[in-house]
């Protein structure tokens, strides 16, 4: 069945979802990396501890180190006297031990001598003089104290293999002692922008001429995804030409974008492109979805290949909603589906919105703190306008057969 454009039939949001996540796809190689350069890299293997972490007991207070049991009943009206054995220098094993009754000023981070298991912090405790101290509250077992490897133990498993690396990760494996890591390559996206109206960002352009926005636009999209992309360049509506740096793209790069091109027309020739380089070709040919509805899926080699509207909001919506899901599979990541969700916030819509039954609409919207309230205006324009991205700060989603939103209605709306 073919709808009124004369195309195949249009596949729901879900059905195009399912199809691109049962795509056997090519892995990314691995590499190993200083870990200086690997914040938001997607780790390729476990990382396990090679040791304990502290690898002493330390204090994470400034105070005395004590014998628990030298301070119990101790209180503001009847204070413990502790003789005061030394002083815990930073960086440096303590060179006594602590006998009973005894005791050692410590600093935040000092090693506990040996025969210490607590420390009272300097606020409870009143220096009588250069051997004395009052103590005037008891300590626990273990109180103020990091004991050996209360943070990591060797041989634990610290990172799971499929973790994007963020900063306090690093910081850990720095304090493990683990200055390397195996992380997979990022993808390389090829972005290929089809159209004889399209010219170079930094060309005058006559009329009829449009300058290029959509390569800038998804080149951004890639990287926040974890993916390298490659602008290959703008290239006319010829089949032959467009063929080619197809064929040439899919030679280095993991997954191959196309702008333009992707509606029905005299002109349109990225779905038989994606036919024609590799099988299976073209898996979907339109999605009910608005903007972005003449997308194309298909994958050629295991390599996949979309087909972009060249309106940029119909862009961003595409990549957001089918590609980035499979940019993921492509860096190696795990799924995580907290940790990976966009940040949503609710609001209240500021105005009516209607929708048409059958297609999934993405409203771009700006926020607005009225009072205590957050509300969201609609950004209202067609697709083509890359304002209506710029001036937006997230998208409300209005479902498949939900025919409009009310002003007043709470919407989650999901930022960019």
């Amino acid at each position: 069945m073919r709808d009124m454009l004369g195309r195949e039939e249009v596949v729901t949001v879900e059905k195009a979802l399912d199809i691109l996540k049962k795509l056997s796809m090519v892995f990314p190689p691995e590499t190993k990396l200083n870990i200086e350069h690997s914040c938001r890299r997607v780790l390729s293997r476990d990382i396990f501890s090679p040791e304990n972490l502290p690898q002493f007991a330390r204090s994470t207070v400034d105070g005395f180190a004590v014998n628990s049991s030298d301070t119990f009943g101790a209180s503001d009206g009847l204070p413990a006297y502790i003789n005061i054995a030394g002083e815990v220098l930073m960086g440096a094993m303590p060179d006594f031990e602590l006998k009973k009754g005894m005791t050692a000023k410590i600093a935040t981070g000092g090693m506990l001598p040996e025969g210490a298991d607590a420390v009272v912090m300097i606020e409870h405790a009143q220096t009588i003089d250069e051997k004395m101290v009052e103590i005037m509250k008891p300590a626990a077992p273990g109180e103020n104290v990091i004991r050996v490897g209360e943070d990591i133990k060797k041989g634990e498993l610290v990172l799971k293999k499929g973790h994007r690396l963020r900063p306090q990760d690093t910081g850990a494996l720095s304090g493990l002692g683990i200055t390397e890591v195996y992380a997979y390559e990022k993808p390389k996206v090829s972005i290929i922008a089809t159209g004889n109206e399209i010219v170079p960002a930094d060309k005058d352009v006559k009329l009829g001429q449009v300058r290029d926005i959509n390569s800038f636009n998804l080149a951004g999209l890639i990287s926040e995804a974890g993916g390298e992309p490659l602008k290959r360049g703008i290239f006319g509506d010829e089949y032959s030409v467009i063929k080619k740096i197809v064929e040439e793209s899919l030679k280095d790069s993991a997954m191959v974008l196309i702008t333009g091109g992707s509606s029905v027309g005299t002109k349109d020739m990225t779905a038989k492109v994606i036919n024609d380089v590799g099988s299976p070709g073209v898996l979907f040919h339109g999605v009910s979805i608005k903007p972005g509805k003449p997308l194309i899926g298909g994958i050629v080699n295991n390599k996949p290949v979309f087909g972009l509207p060249g309106h940029p909001a119909a862009v961003t919506v595409c990549f957001e909603q089918f590609i980035e899901p499979v940019m993921k599979k492509l860096t190696g990541i795990s799924e995580n589906r907290f940790r990976d969700r966009k940040l949503t916030v609710t609001a209240k819509m500021a105005k009516n919105v209607s929708s048409s039954s059958g297609r999934e609409d993405h409203i771009r919207v700006a926020l607005e703190e009225r009072g205590d309230e957050i509300w969201a205006n609609p950004i209202l324009g067609k697709s083509g306008l890359i304002t209506t991205l710029v001036k937006a700060d997230g998208i409300v989603v209005i479902p498949l057969r939900k025919l409009g939103v009310e002003q007043g209605e709470v919407v989650e709306v999901r930022l960019f």
